[in-house]
């Protein structure tokens, strides 16, 4: 999207909205959005975009709902999601400002019940630590503790962590996971003496004049029927699909906003911690610890060749990397049927955040980069057609590849009632199998979207058809059987890693027959 001299005269000719700051048209910036959304079939989606403390746009476009056909607005609440993290270390960087905590003060100080697997970790970890996504936990590992919208509470959680076998050494590697934030959450709550959810509010938003906003979508007034629904596309259509904006996630994900709210958030983190009504959220001195790379990971041969990226890695709640020799910080989030996007240009004091109803987070990137090609005088690329070319091919193959290949070589399976029982694993808890009018049915038993069938796959091998489709969660079971054909023990897959999301870690389960 690149302005000529005629369009700049044009803006400024018909009164659209213009900046003078750099060239960032609005009125063109609203149609790249109408064409993403049409090309990537996101039925409902909010941008701001804020440049030198001014919100040159706050708008919403399409439908927030397609069963109720309601507009969204500027004022229409999503949920966040991954983008809560930054909120959560900002409350603990308030914390450190009142020098209630260090940064690299001991969790287990704080949290005196908190056990990791590896004694060592567990006495050494910092609170740094768990901003940083260096722990040593794999990539959303031990997440079916709080996905999705599970029973368990934050005193199960924590007693949960200490059976999860590392990934990785400590501090060695970066490896996204939720569960660390969690953790942060709670050490807001013990140091600050009310919930993660008050302090945020009370501290974070509410100064903020997020007026709208909430940390939780049950803290929603009921007042307020302005909120999105997911939407995921399936079978040729999509399907509206509610889910809570990951309201068991607390400190990693359950932050419900809108655009109108986000850009206040966007002009604080542009201003180091200045607050629009000019008080200080957090000082510049805590906001330069958030905004430094605690743990890096190789840049990607086609991140090079996309916007010549050189380094990328991971603060405290923001990824960092460079884009065009230009310092960009950021995240995602992503809900079932819903994504988000924050992403910040210090140097050129500028922020943009997007907010969708779709999963196609592809759609709200073409958006993104597009703004930023001409923030910053790139060559024009039409990026809402390069990515969907990437996007729809990529999810071709994946679907492609998700169906199980038949066995090479068959076996028939027991008979069913050799599978029934009840399983435990150690962090997660009770899973049931069991025999139903002849089918075998499995029950992950604080998780109540987890419900399916079992369809046999080859000797004691079975694939996971989850009642829920929209989950697109099936998983292989495998097995391992006793001298008398019943269950030792067994192990779940995803079927395809492409597919399901992360978050559905069956991989990390080691379910064992309860006595």
């Amino acid at each position: 999207m690149k302005l000529t001299k005629l369009a700049i005269a044009g803006a400024l000719l018909t009164g659209c909205a213009f900046n003078s700051y750099a060239d960032i048209d609005t009125a063109q910036i609203e149609q790249v959005i109408e064409n993403s959304m049409a090309r990537f079939d996101v039925p409902g989606m909010a941008v701001a975009v804020v440049e030198n403390d001014k919100v040159i746009l706050a708008k919403g476009f399409g439908i927030s709902n397609l069963d109720t056909g309601k507009k969204v607005n500027k004022d229409t609440l999503f949920g966040i999601a991954s983008n809560t993290k930054a909120f959560t270390a900002a409350a603990l960087a308030k914390l450190v400002d009142e020098e209630k905590i260090s940064w690299d003060d001991k969790v287990i100080d704080h949290l005196p019940e908190f056990r990791l697997y590896d004694p060592y970790v567990t006495r050494e970890l910092t609170i740094r630590d768990l901003l940083s996504h260096r722990s040593g936990l794999g990539l959303g590992q031990g997440d079916l503790m709080i996905w999705p919208d599970t029973d368990k509470s934050i005193e199960d959680i924590l007693a949960g962590l200490k059976y999860l076998k590392p990934a990785s050494s400590f501090r060695s590697k970066y490896a996204y996971n939720n569960l660390m934030f969690v953790t942060a959450g709670e050490v807001v709550a013990r140091v600050s003496g009310m919930s993660w959810n008050d302090y945020i509010e009370k501290n974070i938003l509410q100064p903020l004049h997020m007026d709208n906003s909430r940390a939780g979508f049950s803290r929603i007034p009921k007042s307020n029927k302005n909120w999105a629904t997911g939407h995921i596309p399936m079978d040729g259509k999509l399907h509206p699909f509610f889910v809570n904006y990951l309201e068991d996630f607390r400190g990693a994900g359950a932050i419900a906003s809108s655009v109108s709210d986000m850009s206040q958030w966007l002009r604080t983190q542009l201003a180091h911690g200045t607050m629009p009504n000019g008080e200080q959220l957090f000082s510049e001195k805590q906001q330069a610890q958030m905004w430094h790379p605690h743990i890096t990971s190789l840049a990607s041969k086609s991140a090079y060749e996309a916007y010549h990226q050189q380094f990328r890695g991971y603060g405290l709640g923001w990824s960092i990397e460079d884009f065009h020799g230009i310092k960009k910080l950021g995240h995602g989030g992503g809900i079932l049927g819903m994504v988000s996007q924050v992403t910040l240009l210090p140097e050129k004091n500028l922020g943009i955040v997007i907010l969708s109803n779709q999963q196609a987070f592809s759609a709200l990137s073409a958006v993104t980069y597009e703004i930023l090609e001409d923030a910053l005088d790139l060559e024009d690329k039409d990026w809402v057609e390069t990515l969907a070319k990437k996007h729809f091919e990529g999810k071709q193959k994946a679907y492609a590849d998700a169906k199980p290949e038949a066995p090479a070589d068959y076996q028939p399976q027991l008979p069913n009632i050799s599978y029934t029982g009840t399983l435990h694993d150690d962090w997660y808890g009770d899973v049931v199998i069991e025999e139903l009018d002849g089918k075998l049915r499995i029950d992950f038993t604080h998780t109540k979207r987890l419900k399916g069938r079992l369809e046999h796959y080859t000797g004691n091998t079975f694939i996971v058809k989850w009642d829920e489709k929209l989950l697109e969660a099936d998983a292989y079971i495998t097995f391992d059987m006793s001298t008398k054909n019943r269950v030792n023990k067994a192990k779940m897959r995803a079927v395809s890693t492409a597919v399901t999301d992360f978050s559905f870690d069956f991989r990390n389960l080691t379910l064992k027959a309860k006595k």
